[in-house]
Order: C-alpha cells, then structure tokens, then sequence
C-alpha cells in the first residue's frame, strides 16, 4: 500500500479535498494508496480536527516548543521527519503548511515532497499571493501544484489552474475562488503520481 502523509498548519480544507476524493475514487482499490496521516505543526488547526472525523489518524508536532533548541528550525524539521517517516511515506503533501522547510527536510524526501501553492507560479512566490496579483494589474491568478525543491516555490510544476481577477475583487475574494479550483486540482495530480509511480 502506497502511503500519503498531508502536512497541514490551518484549516485543511485542501487536506479534505484530497481524503474525500482517496475515498470517493477508491485510491486503496485502484491505486494502492492510501492517506496515512495529516500532520500538523500547529495543535490547536482546525484540519487536524476535520482528519479525525474523516478516520485519518493525526499528530501535532508544535513548532513553538524547538524555540529554545540551538537551530530551531532544524530541531522541528528533525521531529517532524521522524513523525512522517512513523507512516512510510511514498508521497509527502503538503497542503497549506506555513512553515519553510529546511534543505535537510526537503532532502530526505526529494522527488517525494510536493506542494500547492496559490499563484501561478513562478510569478508570486512566498506569501500574500491574491494582494501581489491584484496590485501588479494579473488579469488572471490561479494556484500551482510543484514539486518540492530547496528554493522555495520553485520546484518543477505538475499542474495549474487559472481563475480570472474580476472587476472589484479583492484578496479575500480571489483566495476564496482560487481555493475552490485547488480543491479539484491537487486530487487530480495526486492521482496521476500515484498511477505513474
């Protein structure tokens, strides 16, 4: 059985998107693979409780208690990889993981990783996406699904989608629309790894 691991900090609605579509299609029948885990960096995220009603078994590892540790990130990243490696992972998702992830990390699940972030990229990488478009004049943003690679949001693309910026829009309205579209596209290309692996 192919293992998934879902690294979330928020909410998780990508999370369910892509548990309820694993479900829904039957990734365990016709694709081998299962979501194993959602992990969280963040103990107290909404997400964490929407996998457990959805029966995905779950883990908060706070960033906030490696504060003290010599190289904080790294201590984190370390507990963090040592949670993920627990379930066996063939693929490592992550879906609205606020934290920047150390080159180690990134290299223990090279060709592994893969992420969704909400812009075109390569344009607007890093935070605040929706504004950035807004303010550049982007008749159209979007969100992208990209491998992981140590220069962050720069991995090889696996899928895009674009939503057009309307007359009037603001970042909380296009964030809303673009989130809609990535609910349907990180299942989507999740899928063709797992057919292709």
């Amino acid at each position: 059985m192919k293992n998934l691991v879902i690294l979330i900090s928020g909410g998780g609605s990508n999370m369910e998107a892509l548990v309820r579509t694993a479900q829904q299609r039957d990734w365990a029948g016709r694709l081998n693979a299962r979501v194993a885990a959602v992990l969280s960096n963040r103990p107290d995220c909404a997400g964490l409780r929407r996998a457990q009603a959805l029966g995905i078994a779950t883990q908060a590892i706070d960033h906030r208690a490696f504060q003290h540790a010599a190289d904080p990130r790294a201590a984190f990243d370390a507990a963090l990889a040592e949670a993920v490696d627990r379930h066996a992972p063939d693929l490592v998702l992550l879906a609205g993981f606020m934290r920047i992830l150390t080159p180690g990390f990134v290299r223990r699940y090279a060709g592994r990783l893969v992420n969704i972030h909400p812009s075109l990229l390569p344009a607007f990488p890093g935070l605040h996406t929706h504004r950035r478009a807004i303010e550049a004049g982007c008749r159209v943003a979007g969100a992208t699904v990209h491998r992981v690679t140590e220069a962050l949001d720069h991995g090889p693309i696996l899928g895009q989608v674009v939503v057009p910026i309307l007359p009037g829009d603001d970042e909380h309205s296009l964030a809303a629309r673009v989130l809609t579209q990535e609910h349907g596209m990180y299942p989507r290309v999740v899928e063709r790894l797992l057919q292709a692996a």
